[in-house]
């Protein structure tokens, strides 16, 4: 077994600017063209390369995942098998929602890399909000990336025997694992992992010492460690989606895995709430943002079912019963995606750029949010009502 390890490292190759672009031209890509190449990745996990002709705009991303997390170093091991998952979820989306997708070129499993279309015309989702910048169209594309990419690969859109390849698939435990400690496990502790400014201790200790919180925390856990209702992205927040005024592109599954839809629409409307806890410029947009998002995704997973379920679930009751609990599941996910941006490891530059009295003031707020989010889910059941326990 360790003759395998030592074989397997010595194939693996991390990829630097002069190589990247070598490695696209050994496939025949800009082959006869003098190119060059930027280090363009800010994550924390990946290399991500963008490889151009001298002189054009245009060129192809090349991402490879590292054996080991970015934003730590080799002390925290990450297994390379995500990038497949990612390539393989991105190609879903490709057949699905090819609008809402970058192209997917090439894949090499054996070096963990994934060569896709050039999204750089784009700015990310976070970056255009604290730009103050308006997106028109982004409830309708979120909303619809969600419904057809949770519809079409739940026991509704699909058949038994496709939902046990989705589950085999995308087998990720490993990825898995660091979703249910850094947001079902280690906020609600005294984790090594997370990181607050002191002036938040009562509020922590407050959330700590609260054992409704943990048992309503360790329901929401279990659900995520055990249901299997469709295809998730994953990790759907404002920094895994490109935007323009025009155009929506999802970026990043290499979390995916079959599990609970709530987890999906919880993350990405936590992510927009911080825009209304750390600036009012685009209040109202914000709200009708989130709003819409659930409005469009509801309509279009209904549209879906009524059009294309592959099983006799003609009861329109169960569809909408089953509505209301993604939506109760999301409210409990969106208190944990609240309290672990917050007092985790990785926070949000939403909150985290403003200035310290401000910063403080607004994670404050966020906190006593998320925890009213998570024990009050089931009486809140939707994002209207939600959005009525901010006033």
């Amino acid at each position: 077994m360790n003759l395998v390890t030592v074989i397997e490292r010595k194939e693996y190759r991390p990829l630097t600017e002069a190589t990247a672009i070598t490695y696209l031209q050994k496939l025949g890509y800009f082959k006869n063209e003098l190119c060059e190449c930027i280090e363009i990745g800010d994550g924390n996990l990946n290399l991500v390369f963008k490889v151009k002709p001298v002189g054009s705009e245009k060129g192809l991303i090349i991402k490879q995942a590292l054996p080991y997390a970015k934003v730590v170093g080799e002390s925290w091991p990450l297994t390379l098998k995500r990038a497949t998952i990612e390539s393989n979820a991105t190609k879903i989306y490709n057949e699905l929602i090819p609008l809402h997708a970058p192209k997917i070129l090439e894949h090499d499993e054996d070096q963990a890399v994934t060569v896709m279309e050039d999204l750089s015309h784009l700015q990310i989702l976070r970056k255009g909000f604290i730009e103050k910048k308006s997106y028109p169209f982004l409830a309708e594309h979120i909303g619809e990336f969600l419904a057809k990419s949770l519809f079409f690969t739940s026991d509704f859109g699909t058949s038994p025997a496709k939902k046990k390849e989705l589950e085999y698939l995308f087998n990720n435990p490993d990825l898995c694992d660091i979703t249910e400690n850094l947001v079902y496990t280690d906020p609600f502790f005294n984790s090594e992992t997370n990181s607050f400014e002191e002036d938040l201790t009562d509020e922590i200790q407050e959330l700590w010492n609260d054992a409704d919180l943990q048992i309503e925390v360790a329901k929401l856990k279990l659900d995520f460690l055990s249901k299997k209702e469709a295809l998730l992205h994953g990790d759907l927040h404002t920094g895994s989606i490109f935007v323009s005024e025009t155009e929506t592109k999802i970026i990043d599954p290499e979390f995916a895995f079959v599990g609970p839809i709530g987890f999906d629409l919880g993350q990405i409307q936590a992510n927009l709430l911080f825009q209304l806890f750390s600036r009012t410029e685009l209040k109202d947009e914000i709200i009708e943002h989130i709003l819409n998002i659930e409005k469009v995704f509801n309509e279009t997973f209904i549209q879906l079912w009524e059009e294309h379920s592959v099983r006799p679930f003609n009861q329109k009751a169960l569809i909408n019963e089953k509505l209301e609990g993604y939506w109760v599941d999301a409210i409990g996910v969106i208190g944990c995606e609240l309290i672990r941006r917050s007092i985790g490891l990785a926070h949000v530059e939403d909150i985290d750029s403003l200035e310290h009295n401000q910063k403080i003031k607004a994670k404050k707020k966020v906190l006593k949010f998320g925890v009213y989010c998570i024990k009050n889910r089931f009486t809140i059941r939707n994002i209207g009502n939600l959005l009525n326990g901010l006033e």
